[in-house]
């Protein structure tokens, strides 16, 4: 698997970014691995990154996004935050990695079993996780049943879904970048049980 470089970047569209990452996925899941020589990459990239993707994804340990779509160094940005959620800074970050570094393609991904989501379910208040945890409490809303795992999940889901309305609500440039075509911005889910990511 070749690095990636400032041509192979400018010759994929939105869709095949979003494809590279779909068959990451599929390979990470059966437990195959695209040959890549990291060191190389490592060499490769010294000079320069040109990444296809952002993935804003969640702090827990079991989500290590460049496992989970099989994905090399130099291959996507990694913006990660407890409950996945949307900052300034975080859009900043979004906006850099498309807008400057030329990505094609903003991902969203929550997952299963969300402490985040969870302790937000819970209103959990503890120091400075309670302003973050206030981030996710829309979601907590929108969903209005009794505590359970299964309200768990489908927080974890809204939670997705309103982090890219606010993408667009409040990046003037990622928004204008996806209606020009030049990006796309989706959503996904990954199941800590089986190593799946399915997108929305």
């Amino acid at each position: 698997m070749k690095t990636q470089t400032k041509i192979t970047q400018d010759s994929l569209s939105p869709k095949d970014a979003f494809n590279m990452l779909v068959d990451g996925n599929k390979r990470f899941t059966q437990n195959l691995k695209a040959d890549r020589n990291l060191l190389s990459q490592v060499s490769e990239t010294s000079k320069g990154q040109y990444p296809f993707a952002v993935v804003l994804s969640c702090i827990d340990s079991r989500v290590p996004v460049e496992l989970v779509f099989d994905q090399g160094i130099g291959d996507v940005f990694s913006t990660r935050v407890a409950g996945n959620i949307i900052n300034v800074d975080v859009l900043g970050s979004m906006e850099y990695s498309c807008k400057v570094a030329g990505s094609k393609l903003v991902v969203v991904m929550g997952h299963s079993k969300c402490g985040a989501v969870t302790a937000a379910c819970k209103h959990v208040e503890l120091g400075n996780i309670t302003a973050l945890l206030d981030k996710i409490q829309p979601a907590v809303k929108a969903i209005d049943e009794e505590m359970s795992d299964a309200k768990v999940e489908k927080v974890a889901a809204m939670n997705v879904k309103l982090s890219i309305e606010r993408i667009r609500k409040e990046s003037s440039i990622l928004a204008e970048m996806e209606k020009e075509g030049k990006i796309e911005i989706v959503g996904a889910m990954y199941d800590v049980s089986t190593g799946e990511v399915k997108f929305y």
